[in-house]
């Protein structure tokens, strides 16, 4: 139970009671009732919203300001209280004694790198669809952020002890994966030196030739002759093939999924019929006309009948077209299919995270989720926006038609996984981010995930330098409860104490909210912290973690850097980054 939880519980079970029975409150009221670090810190420590949430079942027979003038009194209480104060409306603010702190540095040296772990998941089943990159070729380095971000949001959601399934949907189905076959049989007669030009809309790019050079080793001269015959079996090797590829390079960054769906494989089993089945049951599918898109006059618009979904009950602003009047499935029907297939194996929350070209998608894919459950499953979606690469300064452009893009092994290969990783997680998603591959390696304070590694590794440095004058790590861990905690009474080792607290509170509001780059921010904030207090050491000797002729402060100042240590590495970990053991 993390500070936050049980100061929670103390004014659940021990000051609400005088205001109203906790029997008379639902459980979404009592989930209600929070304890925050409050956005200015000269009001308090910590806050509490209990008054106003209980104004709302007392309907008006007081306001929450008399709620809190109540309650404070029994707040005050609580034996780590220093001081409780109501402001504004009815927030109660709080101060600590340093002890309510303290405790938490045994609790940490404690629980270790599962340190922060949330119970709030439950063991609710989620699936998180990620990458999902069209096999027609290599992953570029655009595909890497929205690769780390849905990676990341799986481990933190892991980390708040939901059932996370981490999947990836192969779209080898349709015109796309047509032209990849054909633009690999193309290569494939070029090996035999027949003339196969690279038509309009074909994949030119040189990486498809080892593909065709394995095709060749594969079958020799057989497939030769009518490309029509062969083309399912040049389909089925080249999707394959490349999929190998996009694993591997998913394995280079980290990434690896539990499950890989096929879009072939959900048409070939029916889940698009079955989906429509549904939905024509529930009177949600119509035969009708579309109005204009946004831009376009009735003149320029031919009005078509087309089978439609009733997307607008769900809070769509449009319907969307199902099957086009040739009879044709849209784009969007495949993915009814699929949204079904998940919704059968138990998942009652779905995330997706979606390139930027997929934005205008979301409301109609939360329409059908919610008319496939009949509203009782969740779809949200994660928009990773485009990532601009530069090299020195200078943007490098990107395009698979063309063949010229940089991978995400060739980024990998230069900076390793690690950086690249924390980095595409130093914005929000839907921010548009800049990755200059030269500025990334800088060691400085501008760099974060350096300055985050510098952090981690000062604090392994520090436990090898203190083994040398005989404080063992392995022993801190071992005799925490013999440490003297009471010692770090300086208001710099209460400041880094409170940061680290945060780490649970960070780990739930960034699950809930769907957010991992919520701790790579946190983890920046920690690592300032470690660092301000180092550098006043050099200013103080008795601020300093190994303080001479002192054991006991040096025992306790030890374990506040193990603490340290193992509240960055179980951020770190969260991101998918390695915690670096000594700076080279």
């Amino acid at each position: 139970m993390n500070l936050f939880t049980q100061l929670q519980r103390y004014i659940i079970d021990y000051a609400v009671p005088l205001i109203i029975d906790k029997n008379d409150l639902t459980e979404s009221v009592v989930q209600s009732i929070t304890v925050e670090f409050p956005r200015d810190t000269s009001h308090g420590e910590l806050a509490t919203n209990v008054a106003m949430v209980l104004a709302r079942p007392l309907k008006g027979k007081k306001n929450p300001r008399e709620i809190a003038e109540t309650l404070v009194k029994q707040i005050q209480q609580f034996h780590y209280i220093e001081t409780a104060k109501v402001a504004g409306a009815g927030f109660i603010n709080m101060r600590f004694k340093p002890a309510f702190w303290l405790q938490e540095v045994k609790v940490i040296l404690r629980d270790g790198e599962q340190y922060g772990t949330s119970t709030i998941g439950l063991g609710k089943k989620v699936n998180v669809e990620y990458v999902s990159v069209n096999p027609t070729g290599p992953m570029h380095i655009g595909h890497a952020r929205g690769a780390v971000i849905g990676d990341a949001l799986a481990n933190l959601l892991t980390k708040a002890s939901f059932d996370v399934t981490k999947e990836y949907y192969i779209n080898d189905a349709g015109a796309q994966i047509d032209m990849l076959a054909r633009s690999v049989y193309a290569r494939y007669r070029q090996l035999y030196g027949e003339k196969a030009p690279m038509e309009q809309g074909m994949y030119p790019g040189e990486y498809l030739i080892p593909v065709a050079e394995e095709l060749k080793a594969t079958y020799g001269g057989t497939l030769l002759g009518d490309e029509d015959e062969w083309l399912e079996e040049v389909k089925s090797f080249a999707v394959e093939t490349m999929m190998a590829l996009i694993r591997d390079d998913l394995a280079q960054l980290g990434v690896v999924h539990d499950v890989f769906t096929s879009e072939q494989q959900v048409r070939d089993e029916g889940w698009l019929d079955k989906a429509l089945e549904h939905l024509q049951s529930h009177d949600l599918l119509y035969r009708g006309v579309l109005n204009p898109p946004r831009g376009k006059t009735v003149e320029e618009w031919e009005p078509t009948e087309q089978l439609l979904f009733r997307s607008t009950r769900f809070h769509d602003d449009s319907d969307r077209p199902i099957q086009k009047s040739n009879g044709e499935y849209t784009y969007f029907a495949g993915d009814m299919g699929y949204a079904l297939h998940k919704l059968d194996r138990g998942f009652a929350r779905l995330v997706m995270v979606l390139g930027a070209d997929h934005s205008g998608y979301v409301a109609r894919m939360k329409a059908l989720v919610a008319a496939l459950s009949d509203d009782r499953a969740q779809l949200d979606v994660q928009i990773a926006q485009m990532v601009k690469f530069m090299d020195g300064g200078e943007q490098v452009t990107m395009s698979k038609r063309s063949g010229t893009f940089v991978t995400v092994r060739d980024v990998t290969d230069e900076i390793g996984k690690d950086i690249l990783r924390f980095i595409m997680l130093m914005r929000k998603p839907e921010q548009q981010l800049d990755f200059d591959l030269q500025k990334v390696k800088e060691q400085s304070k501008d760099n974060p995930v350096f300055y985050v590694q510098y952090a981690h590794a000062r604090c392994k440095s520090l436990m090898r330098h203190a083994a040398q004058h005989h404080y063992d790590e392995v022993k801190l861990s071992q005799i925490a409860d013999h440490i003297d905690v009471s010692l770090l009474s300086s208001p710099a080792d209460i400041q880094l104490i409170k940061i680290l607290t945060h780490f649970p509170k960070q780990v739930e509001a960034a699950a809930l909210a769907y957010e991992p780059h919520r701790i790579a921010y946190y983890l920046y904030d920690v690592a300032t912290e470690l660092h301000a207090f180092w550098n006043k050491g050099g200013e103080d000797p008795n601020l300093r973690f190994i303080v001479e002729h002192q054991p006991e402060l040096t025992k306790a100042r030890l374990a506040l850097a193990r603490a340290v240590a193992i509240v960055l590495a179980a951020g770190l970990q969260i991101l998918g980054v390695t915690p670096a053991e000594e700076m080279r």
